[in-house]
């Protein structure tokens, strides 16, 4: 006998075969996504099926086993068809969860790439039903977004002011090979170099005809940047380096860090998502006390105008403080010239009145009212230096008609409440993005285009609530979660999740 453990033969019949069941313990993930997909409702999901991808008159494969496949995915760190495909055919727990079934990768690709708005659906269902299960609250919603890479290359992507400067190099380019012809040419000579020259030239003017091409395109479009791979993907700046990729924003309850809301912008900067998150969280929550707080990214006049006539509370921090301001120079900020509103004028620190002009500017959709004064005063202004710039002849102020709307708000921003909500943010909606991007691995898209990348997005979301609620009360009671589901009845688990946790 030896000192080691033997192996089964692996050519001995076993009397008794194990059934796929026995394999799979009672506490595998794989039993909490079977019950939850069971109950869902397709119909009202309106899932499409591709009948054309059923041949010979075959029966279609159920949208529920593809759901299955990809939670169960995602999940596990696998995105690829491909990849998924192949986990069929070799994992016992995959095996189990489709009963045998083997869809094709291209089948698993298309049901993701055709159900954007379903994907989305079932990640705002189940939403609402943590909400109902009171792991979502709502008293302090926290918003951010990150870059996520867009399945483009920045190889195919085409940019007007990059185009036009190329195409004014090229045009500088065909002028001195030219201008080199035009010399050979009068010499007599060289016919090595006439040739290089004449060859560069045409290389430079089919370059210049693409260009071209892709100058109209633009304009056509009027759009300052397109990517040829993926039209709705955008270059975005990161400290380090540029990327195409969409801006996924996330709504996180501070109670259980469950994503409340989400969705994806074209844009390399928040500055226009706050109402816009904000109202999809309010949406699900229900909750009139809400409050939605978010970095100093998202602090936009108009965003914070829209929530306040929303009845929506919002704890945004100002993008320049005076602190910062003084780090950058030593002018005088606007916070240092009062405004007295009985004579709907501006004083400087020098005492001097800077009084309205009739006419109005509009700058980024805002209109502003101006108030200026004379450059007599200024040209002798003491405090001159610590004011204008040496090329500006005079002050001028600018004032949003809604200005007193922010100037409340600024007020309610310096209190302890608010201070302390903004030290909380933090901790609350950078631990999803943590999770997503480093632990789980999403930091990637693989479907193209907007609207496909929306239901991408939704299913990462879902999936990450899906972990946590699992992680939080554990296999046993979610099963008995979707029992209580499927029954109608959610008081008594709700009961016993409470107790749980």
């Amino acid at each position: 006998m030896g000192i080691y453990k033997e192996g089964l033969n692996r050519k001995q019949q076993l009397m008794f075969p194990p059934s796929l069941d026995e394999l799979v313990a009672d506490d595998n993930m794989v039993r909490a996504i079977e019950e939850y997909v069971k109950i869902l409702n397709i119909s009202k999901l309106k899932i499409k099926t591709k009948r054309s991808l059923i041949k010979d008159g075959q029966p279609a494969f159920h949208p529920k086993l593809l759901l299955k496949i990809y939670i169960y995915g995602y999940l596990n760190k696998i995105r690829s068809s491909r990849k998924l495909e192949q986990e069929i055919g070799r994992n016992i727990e995959m095996m189990w969860l489709t009963q045998g079934l083997t869809p094709s990768y291209k089948t698993i690709a298309n049901f993701r790439k055709n159900n954007p708005k379903a994907l989305q659906t079932i990640f705002k269902e189940f939403s609402i039903l943590i909400k109902d299960l009171k792991l979502i609250t709502g008293d302090l919603v926290a918003v951010d977004g990150a870059f996520l890479r867009a399945n483009a290359s920045k190889n195919t992507l085409i940019m007007k002011k990059t185009v036009k400067k190329d195409i004014a190099k090229i045009e500088e380019d065909i002028k001195n090979y030219m201008t080199i012809l035009d010399t050979l040419d009068k010499e007599d000579k060289n016919h090595t170099k006439l040739k290089i020259s004449k060859e560069e030239i045409e290389k430079l003017k089919k370059k210049q005809e693409q260009l071209t091409k892709d100058l109209e395109l633009l304009n056509t479009l009027k759009k300052e940047q397109y990517n040829k791979t993926d039209r709705d993907a955008t270059s975005m700046s990161k400290p380090s380096h540029n990327l195409m990729a969409y801006n996924s924003q996330i709504a996180v309850d501070h109670k259980y860090k469950f994503i409340v809301a989400t969705d994806i912008s074209t844009n390399g900067h928040d500055l226009d998502q706050l109402h816009n998150m904000a109202i999809r969280s309010k949406e699900i929550v229900n909750n009139p006390d809400m409050i939605v707080t978010a970095d100093k990214g998202y602090y936009s006049t108009k965003e914070i105008k829209k929530c306040i006539e929303d009845d929506i509370e919002t704890i945004i921090p100002p993008r320049c403080t005076s602190a910062n301001k003084k780090i950058k120079c030593a002018r005088f900020s606007k916070n240092q010239f009062t405004y007295n509103q009985k004579e709907d004028c501006y004083i400087c620190p020098n005492n001097q009145e800077l009084h309205k002009i009739e006419k109005q500017y509009e700058r980024n959709g805002r209109m502003l009212d101006v108030y200026r004064i004379s450059s007599t005063f200024c040209k002798v202004c003491p405090l001159k230096q610590n004011c204008l710039s040496a090329v500006t002849p005079n002050k001028q102020m600018y004032q949003w008609e809604h200005e007193n709307i922010i100037d409340n708000y600024n007020k309610k921003m310096a209190t302890p409440k608010s201070k302390n909500i903004v030290r909380k943010r933090g901790s609350i909606v950078e631990h999803p993005f943590g999770t997503i991007k480093r632990t789980l691995g999403w930091d990637h898209f693989l479907v193209r285009t907007k609207k496909k990348v929306l239901g991408e997005n939704a299913l990462i979301m879902f999936t990450y609530n899906f972990k946590r609620l699992l992680n939080l009360i554990g296999i046993a009671l979610f099963k008995k979660l979707c029992l209580a589901i499927k029954n109608n009845n959610l008081t008594q688990i709700r009961q016993e999740i409470a107790a749980y946790i």
